[in-house]
């Protein structure tokens, strides 16, 4: 009877031109990284982020998730590479990614979410004035050698009437030298009438319009990751809430690190809850950052702090056992950042 590597050997032949290596496990190999540019960050990570893999950037805002990918993006830019930002949100900002570095000519920014109509309107929209602000008046012929006028007194014609109506009745109305006893007038009496109890209409929240943008930045960054040339995207999706971004199928995710371990590409994914899944390598999770207590009234910077939650590939423990107790396994990284400039 043979044996099971016997019969191993004997499948992965009869497989060879279609599966290479079927039942042969594949080799973790530890994938080459790319620098943030925040020391703190780099030296917890080991160097950097994966290179050919997806980053999941997590947390809430203000909490350093930008600064970060805006940091990762100008040093790729410096160096001559292309990257590309997917704004979901709309709410990139170009002056704040030149504040922090990024040569923007060597940056792709996609808007989702533009409307088309309002482009529209505002390029055909032109002013202009009515005719008859534009034309002038014919000229009439009266007393004062064809001038615009009549007579004089017929420009006053009428001017005690509406003086008059600009007066109280009481006193413009003829006078009695005796004292006249004053009226009282009641005062009418609205009585409140019952209103009548309406069905109140249940408001459609329209749930479609996010969904939307997020299905364009997804095809979008399919086309970036299938076409090539781009070492980083960035799918900035911090504005959208958990309920639409948890909707992304895992295939979707499972396709982009494929299609990112194919060209080299480092995606780095920014949310507020991870969404990736399996399909991720790293996650990082940034908590809410704090106000540095340097000086009492004034706003000097803040406080990050970041957490690896998760790591598909981590490091293999040395198989030497020191003699000492080994340092206890740091995950959580701390920095500073000034108020005027990024990270």
């Amino acid at each position: 009877m043979p044996s099971a590597a016997t019969v191993r050997h004997q499948v992965e032949a009869a497989l060879a031109h279609r599966i290479p290596s079927a039942l042969t496990p594949a080799q973790r190999v530890i994938r080459p990284v790319a620098p943030t540019g925040v020391a703190e960050v780099d030296e917890l990570l080991e160097g950097g982020l994966p290179v050919g893999a997806i980053t999941e950037i997590v947390g809430p805002e203000s909490s350093g998730r930008t600064a970060v990918a805006l940091s990762f993006l100008s040093h790729l830019t410096r160096a001559g590479r292309v990257c590309a930002w997917v704004d979901v949100s709309d709410a990139f900002s170009p002056e704040s990614a030149a504040a922090a570095g990024v040569e923007l000519p060597r940056l792709l920014w996609v808007r989702c979410g533009v409307s088309r109509a309002i482009t529209k309107a505002a390029a055909e929209y032109k002013f202009a004035l009515p005719e008859k602000y534009l034309i002038a008046a014919a000229a009439k012929k009266g007393l004062h050698g064809g001038g615009c006028g009549g007579h004089p007194r017929k420009e006053v014609k009428g001017l005690s009437d509406a003086v008059s109506g600009l007066l109280r009745p009481e006193a413009i109305a003829p006078r009695c030298a005796e004292p006249q006893r004053k009226i009282r007038e009641e005062r009418e009496i609205f009585a409140a009438q019952p209103q009548m109890q309406t069905p109140r209409v249940k408001e459609h929240l329209n749930t479609s319009k996010p969904w939307a943008r997020i299905e364009q930045a997804l095809r979008v960054t399919d086309l970036l990751l299938q076409a090539g040339g781009f070492s980083a995207i960035v799918l900035d999706m911090a504005s959208i809430a958990a309920e639409h971004a948890s909707r992304v199928p895992l295939a979707t995710w499972f396709r982009y690190r494929a299609a990112a371990e194919r060209t080299q590409a480092c995606v780095l994914l920014l949310t507020q809850h991870g969404c990736a899944k399996s399909g991720g390598e790293l996650l990082l999770r940034f908590e809410p950052g704090q106000a540095r207590k340097d000086e009492a009234t004034v706003f000097t910077g803040i406080e990050h702090r970041m957490e690896v939650e998760r790591r598909r590939f981590a490091p293999n423990p040395p198989n030497v056992i020191p003699l000492r107790k080994p340092p206890r396994n740091v995950s959580i990284a701390r920095w500073k950042s000034q108020a005027c400039g990024g990270v």
